[in-house]
């Protein structure tokens, strides 16, 4: 693709996300604000579905993005910023991004954790250029129905993603696609 259409295609999404009502606070927040929600998101989480806290017990590591918006019209992407925690203190931040082209109309927002379950998916993501999911380590994406049949003693693969805390007007929401990349604070 040429330099123009690329900055063209990069254009046209930098509009539709503005086009969404994105706040641009959601985009710069301080290390500190993202460890006020990133809590309050666990424990969001946790009152939900215990089999997340156990989960939390076992993981190596998490990964907590307490607000991600997600917009478009034809055009969508969707961004949030979390943090890495490892052994109950935070080791980094990351922002998780997406894009996509087609038929999509509306705006909504939502929090994910994932859990990491061992070094290899640990290790991937720091070591990684951007972890896009749906490549590298194994993601099983837990939906309500899914946690009622699950048990600590049963989830073996590398990394376990919640999503939870949906709001607004957009049908579906998947991680596929979505790149997460480290960030300074």
């Amino acid at each position: 693709m040429t330099h123009s259409r690329s900055f063209f295609f990069a254009a046209l999404f930098a509009a539709a996300l503005a086009l969404t009502g994105i706040p641009h606070s959601a985009c710069a927040a301080t290390a500190a604000d993202i460890r006020q929600d990133s809590a309050q998101a666990l424990r969001n989480l946790f009152r939900v579905n215990p089999l997340a806290e156990d989960l939390s017990h076992k993981a190596k590591a998490m990964l907590v993005f307490p607000n991600i918006v997600k917009g478009g019209f034809i055009l969508g992407g969707s961004y949030g910023e979390g943090e890495l925690i490892e052994n109950g203190k935070v080791t980094g931040y990351y922002n998780s991004a997406s894009g996509s082209i087609g038929f999509q109309a509306g705006a909504q927002s939502y929090s994910y954790v994932v859990f990491l379950m061992n070094d290899k998916a640990l290790n991937y993501l720091k070591t990684s250029q951007g972890w896009e999911v749906g490549v590298g380590p194994t993601v099983v994406v837990v939906d309500t129905g899914m946690a009622k049949n699950l048990s600590t003693t049963t989830m073996k693969d590398d990394a376990y993603a919640f999503i939870f805390g949906q709001q607004g007007l957009m049908a579906g929401v998947s991680l596929e696609g979505s790149k997460i990349s480290h960030i300074d604070r």
